[in-house]
């Protein structure tokens, strides 16, 4: 004779939580079989999360049954880790109740917190194992609740080892990632500011910063630096400073071009013995052939100008030699250079003129300087190198300077902030000869201090020479 088992009393229908009447095999609500309730489970599921393997040393813990239930009617577990005998994920003893924690100084009855396996040079330590979220809860559940990622997880640990490439351009946020094509971190996802919104070099005789400024979306302005060595040995160093023409297509282009044109030139006649006042003619005649030849490129070059009215690139350019003891000064355009004596007792100087409609009215004798650069056409430029350009005039002029001092070539980013040679030579740092590229970052923190309205683009360039008695801070030549 077999024996059957009856099912416990229900208080509940399974199926829609009617109460049933004693005695029924099927609710008479819902019409659920009564008889098929589905045994009650032997424990709770729970969520899978990642431990690190144990030591092949420890043996596995023996987990007692807990002896109480929740409100759900389903064994609760009681027991702590640290109430049984055993070793962690690093193979070291668990603490016993009675037992306190050697780090922590807590036993069993210790007020109970987050447990953390391992210590932080641990390779256990790499995943944390918190109770709850809640810690007023965590006796009465004992579930887990899944950590964040730990940046010291072997995953990214393994990406942060990853060392970009040698000459692969590095995350400025994360300063360990590789920066992809398009421009954004492969590490953190930054997206990186674009190269020409601040470009700095510095040479042993010059140095150069060139800025984006606050107003402008982007970098048009160029300056290129380098140095080379005369016939003789002797050496000569060179700077161009180029800013873009905004009115025209492609700005940012055409001032690229033309320092780079300019500087090669000057780099391939300067070593062949061509005076350095001839050299920055050509090189002049060279940028302006550069810009010239962008006017050419097939339509397909200024697709990411479509929306825009397409007239011949453009930029201005200056620039300025030191070699045999003289400095040569070149230009087009209204960009500038200034001289600032090492002893600021002494006068400074503007070096060049600018191609402009205020500087045509005072050479004219219509206005005084002061009442042409308050006029609203005041810096409409009369000379720049472009294909639309009306006739290339280019300025050249030659000085012998007859004590130290400092050369400046700037954009008028730079000189709307301090138009006068005076003006120019307090905004320079007294040790700007000793340290070049700190003092052009000054010059132009000093235009962005000043509302930064246009791109603003240095190069300085310490001249050296012994005091020959005394005179005029230059000398034409």
């Amino acid at each position: 004779m077999s024996q059957s088992h009856q099912q416990p009393a229900l208080s509940k229908c399974p199926g829609c939580e009617e109460p049933p009447v004693a005695g029924d095999l099927f609710c008479g609500a819902c019409g659920y079989d009564l008889s098929a309730v589905p045994a009650r489970p032997d424990d709770r599921p729970t969520m899978a999360i990642t431990v690190p393997p144990a030591a092949p040393a420890a043996e596995a813990v023996r987990w007692p049954t807990a002896e109480e239930t929740d409100s759900s009617d389903v064994p609760a577990p009681v027991v702590r880790p640290a109430d049984v005998p055993g070793t962690d994920s690093g193979g070291r003893p668990l603490t016993g109740p009675d037992t306190p924690d050697p780090e922590s100084g807590r036993g069993a009855g210790s007020p109970s917190g987050p447990v953390r396996t391992g210590g932080p040079d641990s390779a256990a330590a790499r995943v944390r194992h918190d109770d709850r979220a809640d810690p007023g809860g965590a006796e009465a559940s004992g579930d887990f609740a899944l950590a964040a990622p730990d940046p010291r997880a072997p995953e990214h640990a393994a990406a942060l080892a990853a060392a970009p490439a040698p000459g692969a351009k590095v995350c400025v946020a994360c300063r360990s990632g590789r920066v992809d094509a398009d421009g954004y971190c492969e590490n953190c996802g930054h997206a990186q500011p674009r190269e020409r919104d601040h470009m700095e070099q510095e040479l042993d005789a010059v140095a150069a910063v060139s800025d984006r400024g606050l107003r402008h979306h982007r970098n048009e302005d160029s300056f290129a630096v380098s140095s080379t060595a005369l016939p003789d040995g002797s050496p000569a160093v060179v700077a161009i400073v180029c800013d873009g023409v905004s009115s025209a297509s492609r700005p940012d282009e055409a001032s690229a071009a033309a320092a780079s044109a300019a500087n090669e030139a000057l780099l391939e006649s300067l070593p062949r013995g061509t005076h350095p006042q001839q050299a920055m003619h050509e090189a002049i005649v060279a940028a302006s052939e550069a810009v010239n030849a962008l006017a050419q490129e097939p339509a397909g070059a200024r697709e990411h100008d479509a929306h825009r009215h397409q007239n011949a690139p453009a930029c201005t350019l200056v620039g300025a030699i030191m070699a045999g003891g003289l400095l040569i000064v070149g230009w087009v355009g209204d960009s500038r250079v200034y001289w600032v004596p090492e002893d600021r007792t002494q006068p400074t100087a503007r070096l060049t003129e600018d191609d402009s409609w205020a500087a045509q009215m005072v050479a004219a004798g219509l206005m005084n300087e002061a009442e042409a650069y308050a006029d609203e056409r005041a810096h409409a430029i009369t000379g720049w190198l472009g294909a639309d350009a009306y006739e290339l005039e280019p300025h050249t002029a030659a000085f012998k300077p007859d004590r130290p001092g400092l050369v400046v070539v700037c954009t008028d980013g730079l000189w709307n902030y301090a138009e006068s040679a005076e003006e120019m030579a307090a905004a320079v740092p007294a040790d700007a000869r000793r340290q070049p590229l700190h003092a052009a970052r000054a010059l132009v923190g000093h235009a962005l201090d000043g509302g930064g309205h246009d791109n603003v683009t240095v190069a300085l360039l310490p001249f050296a020479v012994r005091p020959q008695g005394a005179g005029s801070a230059c000398d034409t030549v």
